[in-house]
């Protein structure tokens, strides 16, 4: 099976295997249909994609921030060693904030989703 089967797909395919496993390939004696089962698998796989897509965005966000801190100073706008040395000091200081709350916030959906389990 694609990763890149659309939900709706994805969720009918699942409805009928389910379907089937529970009352074989002629769906005897069962009295859903697969779109209804679908639906409800619809729902779930649609609140894990958005849970995806925002820890996707969270990435992108850290990976945008420890870019731009981590980036050199222009040479010509810091001349002075202690000047250098402070500004780096910020940034590193900046860098682990943004590690912190990443690691902060990454456990908190972790143990979300340890709960929804």
């Amino acid at each position: 099976m694609s990763s890149n089967v659309q939900p709706d797909k994805l969720a009918l395919f699942l409805a009928e295997e389910i379907l089937r496993t529970i009352y074989g390939d002629d769906y005897r004696g069962c009295t859903v249909r697969p779109d209804q089962i679908a639906e409800v698998i619809k729902k779930g796989l649609q609140q894990q994609q958005t849970q995806l897509q925002e820890l996707v965005e969270l990435y992108e966000k850290v990976v945008e921030a420890v870019d731009l801190l981590s980036t050199p100073p222009d040479a010509a706008k810091v001349t002075d060693p202690d000047q250098l040395r402070k500004l780096l000091g910020e940034r590193l200081d900046g860098i682990h904030a943004v590690t912190a709350k990443t690691i902060q916030t990454t456990e908190l959906v972790r143990r979300a989703g340890k709960a929804e389990e």
